[in-house]
């Protein structure tokens, strides 16, 4: 199906889509974005961007967090009208769970939703401003996570609601691009668009005007797993000071963020604009992932002028139709058999070309701690990791080395049930220890520390006990 596509099919095709949309509640503006996103899928448009349309991104091109301690003061007046966002729209289902993600236990007893409360309620001591927290939930968390934060009473505002809601779309199917059927669970019809939503889902909840008639206008953004993404001063500062649209937080590439979106620059219009994997041509996928071409990547902590979103909103929201990322997936995520489908989403981060005058800016690695997997959530359980007064999650300082390099096998350790069943004790001590890889099935006894860069495999069928007490220093084979 092509370019050619007559606009009376276009309408006769997305008239299901449509019913649908309307009779699951999801607002007119939402039905007309997809409506856009769809016309593009029928096209035979895929959301690619290739490297005739960019160029790298060079250091002198972006600013450096390092060299902002001028601005800590224009940010300690600029606080009285920041407020943080939490993207916590995600489930655990890459580690085996069907909760919240932000409800995984990752430090001293407390989920990420106890750590964040504690974070913002500390900021809000510190700095003498009653500053707002706000998550966006989606369809699947909304209800779990605001339970759990009424244990917090003094965190919600009387006049800030403490949530909003995620809109979402129907998936495609990627035979007939007829929108997916699943009878047996109905839920996975449908799927979240991608924090890209943040945009429209601030207008259709009413949460942007409230936010805006409060006298907020600074929205520091970043996902909710991510502990490493706190409010700061010196970024508040330099970001109200430049009277910038949107400030997106980059930080240097490494071999561990291969996979993540890249910044570069338009050729057509020189503007910054971000590429996720999802949108680069496969014969282009090595370098993409080459972190000395594309050397920095988006952390997802965002910062957004609410008066200028508002005003870039005002002007039409076909203006704010951001890159289209088309994912295959299958229809029910835990049946491989299940239908393919298409899941139309957008990134947050993509307006950054969306923007005129939009600021990038390079950050530490400290500010970008997220836990995608099994092996960041055992580091974070370690001694490698501490948690300050202030609530923030932070390298020990006793350790030697920078950040905890661990490759855990997927076949033994990757839901959280496996991991907890292996590490029954608790994560060994990994303070000293620089790498761990673990092939194979083990199981750790308690007390147990590592040190150095040390590798662990099972050959074998059977399982192997690493005894109470063990220091390990070097690799062990169990055959």
């Amino acid at each position: 199906m092509g370019a050619e596509i007559r606009e009376s099919e276009i309408k006769e095709r997305f008239l299901p889509f449509e019913g649908k949309m309307t009779d699951e509640g999801v607002p007119p503006l939402v039905i007309e974005l997809f409506r856009r996103y769809y016309e593009n899928l029928l096209r035979g448009e895929r959301g690619l961007l290739s490297k005739q349309d960019i160029a790298p991104l060079a250091e002198a091109d972006i600013a450096d967090m390092e060299t902002l301690d001028g601005f800590t003061r224009q940010g300690a007046r600029a606080i009285k009208e920041a407020v943080v966002i939490k993207l916590n729209g995600g489930l655990g289902t890459s580690m085996g769970l069907s909760r919240p993600k932000s409800l995984i236990e990752v430090k001293a007893g407390l989920c990420f939703l106890d750590i964040i409360a504690r974070q913002i309620m500390s900021y809000r001591e510190r700095s003498g401003v009653n500053i707002p927290l706000v998550l966006m939930n989606s369809f699947n968390t909304d209800e779990d996570s605001t339970q759990y934060l009424e244990r917090y009473p003094a965190l919600a505002l009387d006049d800030i609601p403490l949530s909003f809601r995620q809109h979402k779309f129907p998936k495609v199917l990627k035979e007939n691009l007829s929108p997916g059927h699943w009878p047996s669970d109905p839920e996975c019809e449908w799927n979240p668009p991608g924090h890209g939503d943040i945009y429209p889902a601030l207008i259709t909840s009413g949460m942007l005007d409230t936010l805006i008639g409060k006298g907020y206008t600074y929205a520091f953004i970043s996902n909710s797993d991510n502990l490493g993404a706190t409010m700061d001063g010196a970024l508040l500062g330099y970001f109200a000071s430049g009277n910038y649209p949107f400030m997106m937080e980059a930080a240097d590439r490494t071999n561990a963020d291969t996979k993540g979106g890249h910044l570069a620059r338009l050729r057509r219009t020189g503007g910054l604009i971000l590429r996720e994997i999802a949108q680069c041509p496969e014969q282009e996928i090595d370098e993409f992932q080459d972190t000395h071409i594309y050397r920095f990547f988006n952390t997802n902590n965002i910062w957004v002028n609410l008066v200028s979103l508002k005003e870039r909103l005002e002007a039409g929201i076909g203006g704010f139709a951001l890159p289209m990322i088309v994912n295959p997936k299958r229809i029910d995520p835990r049946d491989d058999t299940s239908p393919e489908v298409y899941q139309i989403e957008t990134a947050m981060g993509s307006s950054i070309s969306i923007f005129e005058n939009a600021a990038a800016i390079r950050v530490p690695r400290t500010r970008f701690s997220p836990v995608k997997k099994s092996q960041d959530l055992l580091a974070l359980w370690s001694d490698c990791y501490v948690m300050t007064p202030d609530s923030r999650v932070v390298l020990n300082p006793a350790r030697r080395f920078g950040p905890l390099r661990i490759d855990l096998d997927e076949g033994y350790y990757k839901r959280i049930d496996q991991l907890k069943e292996r590490f029954i004790h608790g994560a060994p001590s990994l303070v000293d220890c620089e790498s761990l890889s673990i092939k194979g099935n083990v199981y750790f006894g308690k007390g147990i520390a590592v040190k150095g860069n040390v590798t662990i495999a099972n050959q074998s069928m059977r399982k192997a006990h690493i005894p109470d007490g063990t220091i390990i220093t070097k690799d062990l084979l169990y055959r």
